[in-house]
């Protein structure tokens, strides 16, 4: 697993990216009501605001983490958007994406980093 500085981690499998948000972000967010995720089909570019999170602190966006084509999104955090603070990393991945390049991910933190950066 990759980890960017904007608290999202990504899992390659055989060149489809699975994208969440970490414990960490889910923790800070506190309580998530409500998620609205790109449409699959949908192209982006790194860094475009694909996803919207409210919870009862705050309002944020999701950034995309690199280029590429959105392949999937998990329907069931739409529905259950609590279901992120449960298991953020695991069952509750926003969105699934084709990468265009995927060595953009060599620049990302591994979990180590990632657990440097957020220590």
């Amino acid at each position: 697993m990759k980890f960017t500085e904007e608290h999202e981690w990504l899992d390659d499998v055989d060149g489809i990216v699975t994208v969440g948000i970490t414990a960490h972000a889910a923790e800070q967010l506190g309580d998530i009501v409500f998620v609205e995720l790109p449409d699959p089909g949908a192209s982006v570019s790194k860094d475009d605001e694909i996803v919207v999170i409210e919870s009862v602190k705050a309002a944020s966006d999701i950034l995309a983490p690199i280029d590429g084509e959105i392949v999937e999104v998990n329907e069931a955090i739409v529905e259950d958007p609590a279901k992120v603070n449960e298991d953020p990393e695991g069952e509750a991945w926003f969105f699934k994406i084709r990468p265009e390049d995927v060595s953009q991910m060599d620049d990302l933190m591994d979990e180590k980093e990632y657990k440097e950066f957020i220590g």
